[in-house]
């Protein structure tokens, strides 16, 4: 199953009231698992005809499908990691809600494998939220802030 693809699934089955979902497709099976904070995955390989996935696909409820998203352009993470806004505890942070950035600004670190990954902002404007309180675990594609 291709990644981005198990990724939405992931963050479907988070933002929703559905605690588990399994989706079976010609390369095999994925079942995901909410249990507490963040969802599971069990991936198997099997051979089921692709109008069972469908079906398993159907029972995602439609207010899952129609996320809220916040107005302006999101910086979403590029790694799995933990989200720092400073370079080390106790310093200042790189940016503030109202902070004025350039593309290409260092705006937070990703923490990934014991590897500080300085995350530059992809456009010029200004910061209206940040979405990450510091020390969160944050996943690909996850928005991190946004700017106007």
């Amino acid at each position: 199953m291709d990644l981005r693809k198990l990724k939405t699934l992931i963050d479907l089955v988070s933002e929703s009231n559905v605690s588990e979902l399994e989706i079976t497709e010609a390369e095999g099976k994925v079942r995901i698992v909410k249990s507490g904070g963040a969802p599971m995955v069990m991936q198997q390989a099997a051979m089921v005809p692709a109008a069972q996935a469908a079906a398993a696909v159907a029972a995602v409820p439609a207010a899952a499908e129609a996320a809220v998203v916040p107005a302006g352009h999101a910086v979403k993470s590029p790694m799995v990691g933990t989200f720092y806004r400073s370079a080390s505890p106790g310093a200042k942070a790189y940016v503030e809600v109202g902070s004025q950035v350039k593309e290409g600004e260092t705006i937070c670190i990703i923490e990934a494998m014991k590897i500080l990954n300085e995350i530059e902002a992809d456009k010029s404007g200004t910061i209206t939220r940040i979405l990450c309180e510091n020390g969160q675990a944050v996943e690909y594609g996850q928005p991190l802030f946004m700017i106007e």
